[in-house]
């Protein structure tokens, strides 16, 4: 029995696959074609428990840990949903998490340097934006990344500058994932001098003076999931919106990859495996020259090479995040485990596509869309040469 398949979590897979066939397949072609979700998927997907997956109960969540979260994300996309989706709709997978390890941690050590701030100010944000979020009824995002600094955290130059109980923000952010439809945005920024590297977290309402969505941009892949620039001018964040003491978030991001990245991962695995499913099918029913695609030597073999990829990802992705769940720090196996998978899946959505031919180009071909959102996989969340240059650190080079 493996971590994926214990009677708990096939119930997880059954209730996952019912949500995708009942309220995702009918609509996924229109809301690629819309460029977003609509906020009701959110409701739903919580009213029956899978947006608090992986979340505790204490703050609102449906219990379970980061296992739970992946066989998900894993049962979305081999249902016939898609990683764009994934991304779309657990967004708050990487807008909450900080604020819940704060408040988990608020007891531990000193209170000094909160700045004005009550020790239960983490559990306010909790009440004020993570119970909201898992129950459907708000969308949060994470802003990292930008304009001038792609994966350099530490060289943020968002700048927030303490004013009595505000923090006054001035910057800029890209590539935000649901930036357009956030209504919070926990936002990294400088609290010494731009690009010092002392961070920290500050959640940011939508409509407050001085913050905008600059625009929405248009992508290659994952167009069900807006992604928005966004900027900030003179904005003023109470300092009870910090999350957790002043200049530790560079800490708490990093503390936070690896869950995303697994996520990433197991987005890229199953990807490639819903591309072997639909592949297999097709060059069964699929008929050239009298015959059966699936009848040809080399077609049979492309196959046998596409699984063999996909499935091998799984088990070492599956196998790295066990080791993630039970607390042991496996930096540069979270970094393996992403290139692997993410290799994995370029190589068999390719592949794929060359097989279904000329109907596989076409928008109207499954296969197609995971083509475009496969290449965000090795973009996100830390690119295949960050995670190299991680895996050469661990190898003490």
């Amino acid at each position: 029995m493996t971590i994926a398949d214990t009677p708990e979590r096939r119930q997880l897979r059954e209730l996952t696959r019912a949500f995708v066939t009942r309220e995702v397949l009918p609509h996924l072609a229109d809301w690629e074609r819309a460029g977003e979700v609509p906020r009701e998927l959110h409701a739903t997907a919580a009213k029956i428990g899978l947006l608090g997956i992986g979340f505790p109960e204490s703050v609102g969540g449906s219990g379970g840990n980061l296992l739970d979260s992946i066989v998900v994300t894993e049962e979305i996309i081999r249902s016939g949903g898609s990683s764009g989706l994934v991304a779309a709709l657990f967004t708050h997978g990487i807008a909450l998490p900080h604020m819940v390890a704060a408040a988990g941690a608020r007891q531990v050590g000193s209170l000094g340097g909160r700045l004005g701030r009550t020790p239960d100010a983490d559990d306010d944000l909790i009440d004020r934006y993570v119970r909201p979020t898992l129950a459907g009824t708000m969308i949060g995002a994470l802003a990292i990344t930008e304009p001038d600094g792609g994966s350099d955290v530490a060289g943020i130059r968002t700048f927030a500058r303490l004013d009595g109980d505000h923090y006054v923000v001035n910057g800029s952010k890209t590539y935000i994932t649901s930036g357009v439809r956030a209504d919070f945005v926990t936002t990294a920024v400088c609290t010494m001098l731009p690009g010092s590297g002392a961070l920290s977290l500050l959640v940011i309402d939508k409509g407050t003076p001085g913050f905008t969505v600059g625009r929405r941009l248009e992508k290659l892949g994952w167009h069900c999931s807006d992604t928005a620039e966004l900027s900030f001018v003179d904005v003023r964040v109470p300092v009870r919106n910090r999350i957790g003491a002043q200049d530790t978030g560079f800490l708490a991001i990093m503390q936070q990859f690896a869950a995303e990245r697994l996520t990433l991962a197991t987005s890229a695995y199953a990807t490639a495996q819903r591309c072997v499913e639909l592949t297999v099918r097709w060059c069964r029913d699929r008929t050239t020259f009298g015959r059966p695609l699936a009848s040809r030597q080399v077609v049979r073999h492309r196959l046998a090479e596409m699984h063999t990829r996909a499935e091998s990802a799984r088990a070492y992705v599956h196998e790295v995040a066990a080791r993630v769940a039970a607390g042991e720090p496996v930096v540069t196996e979270v970094a393996m485990a992403k290139n692997v998978a993410v290799a994995a899946c370029d190589q068999v959505v390719d592949a794929a596509l060359q097989l279904h031919g000329g109907y596989g180009y076409l928008r109207d071909a499954e296969v197609e869309r995971h083509y475009r959102d496969a290449r965000i996989l090795g973009i996100g969340g830390g690119t295949t040469e960050i995670m190299n240059e991680l895996i050469a650190k661990g190898l003490g080079i």
